[in-house]
């Protein structure tokens, strides 16, 4: 027995230093909406209801009424549990508010740490239980500018984490919208974490000694706390197409950037860009088929040569006297059937309670 659940978390979560991390506070770059997931996160420019407080808050214009969104999906293979609630209102005929929770948790993790007493005796009844949750709290403001069709949206986050009683943090950021419509043209602009997301981590002395000697060399010193979440940005343009048989086809492109040199397919000292492309068929805004691709990665094989990956999308939904459900099967990494995932959502425009 070497700790492995314990260790794993403190290797993956707490060994990072007062310096700036490629990924910190990744959880809050899933992408909420399984309609949204449906097209491959491409949905910049087109986002106008409760869930763009998420997608690019200068959307929430779009909000006529009082909207509610949920959505629930599970990951690695049912072990990480994925949940977000979304509320917006207009506030009058050139604002409008909202507010959305995340939460990306794994439960009941098993703490080994004093399984084996100072004797080497092994007691299984000395085995506890604890969680690792995440935490995005969102409020959202968006306004028309005098320019028709321009808007801009605002998101101040609350970040939350939690690694049972090892370590616990706070962290606050803001993000910066915009959208401009022409026509049956769309394009957006998103600015996640403008003044950089700053983490400040409490780290419990006591709990993290009992795992601090676990493996030679290694845990030896307490991790650093704090860490900072550089500045991203997705740049979109949508166009809806609409048909005499009652049909409309909503097609929309993204470049998802990060200011560091990642293994996006296009990448640079300065800038790394992810593209992304989505499409949704619907037939009388009833029933609706989407489909997408993303997440285009240059991906090192072990013979040490290079391929592309990229990420697949699908969905449907079906919206009915304001009540919109919406599913998607998504791919979380590579093309291994293994590792799709079901998303479902629901959002409700509250007016229909009237």
């Amino acid at each position: 027995m070497k700790k492995i659940a314990v260790l794993f978390l403190f290797a993956s979560s707490l060994s990072y230093g007062q310096a700036v991390r490629k990924y910190s506070n990744e959880f809050m770059n899933i992408g909420v909406d399984a309609a949204a997931l449906g097209m491959s996160n491409a949905v910049t420019a087109s986002s106008n209801d409760v869930n763009s407080g998420y997608w690019n808050p200068a959307g929430l214009i779009g909000v006529e009424d009082k909207q509610v969104a949920l959505m629930h999906a599970s990951y690695f293979a049912n072990i990480a549990q994925y949940d977000y609630a979304g509320f917006a209102m207009p506030i009058d005929d050139r604002c409008a508010w909202g507010v959305s929770v995340i939460r990306f948790g794994v439960d009941d993790i098993l703490n080994t740490t004093q399984l084996i007493d100072d004797q080497g005796n092994i007691d299984y009844n000395r085995i506890s239980l604890f969680s690792t949750a995440d935490y995005g709290v969102t409020f959202s403001y968006a306004r028309k500018l005098p320019v028709q069709g321009f808007q801009y949206g605002v998101n101040a986050k609350v970040i939350r984490r939690v690694i049972g009683k090892f370590a616990s943090s706070w962290g606050f950021g803001f993000d910066l919208g915009f959208q401009f419509e022409r026509g049956d043209w769309k394009v957006g602009l998103m600015l996640r974490d403008i003044t950089t997301t700053y983490n400040i981590w409490t780290i419990d002395e006591d709990e993290y000694a009992t795992v601090q000697q676990a493996i030679e060399g290694q845990n030896q010193e307490l991790p650093e706390t704090s860490e900072i979440t550089l500045p991203k940005a997705q740049f979109g343009v949508s166009r809806k197409f609409e048909f005499h048989n009652e049909m409309n086809l909503l097609a929309a492109a993204n470049l998802n950037m990060r200011f560091e040199q990642t293994n996006d397919i296009i990448s640079t000292e300065v800038v790394s860009v992810d593209p992304a492309v989505g499409f949704q068929l619907d037939y009388i805004n009833l029933v609706f088929v989407r489909a997408g691709v993303g997440n285009f990665q240059n991906v090192m094989q072990i013979d040490g040569t290079e391929k592309i990956g990229f990420q697949p999308n699908i969905g449907l939904g079906f919206q009915y006297k304001g009540i919109q459900i919406d599913y998607a099967l998504t791919d979380i990494g590579d093309q291994s059937a293994a590792l799709y995932s079901n998303i479902f959502s629901v959002k409700v425009d509250l007016g229909i309670f009237r």
